[in-house]
């Protein structure tokens, strides 16, 4: 991990010069993976940038019409000050 700490990059424009070139590739294939693994045709959910609640489609972890699971979620993320 090169000895990189995070109290070593500062805030700011700076800190693109300290980030190594491998940190930055992570990034943009990150990127590239959220960009293209979501079916954008038109007309889908994706299209519309509706994919789910932060991102994550229903299925078992989370299912919006469970309004008890829902409120908890979002308990949850208010208090972790999201």
């Amino acid at each position: 991990s090169l000895g990189l700490k995070f109290e070593d990059v500062p805030n700011g424009l700076a800190a693109i010069f300290k980030v190594p070139a491998a940190g930055w590739g992570q990034i943009v294939a990150w990127m590239a993976y959220c960009e293209t693994s979501v079916d954008q045709k038109p007309g889908s959910p994706g299209a519309k940038g509706e994919l789910g609640w932060q991102g994550i489609p229903p299925g078992p972890s989370y299912n919006p019409s469970d309004k008890e699971s829902r409120t908890k979620k979002l308990k949850s993320e208010l208090a972790n000050g999201r």
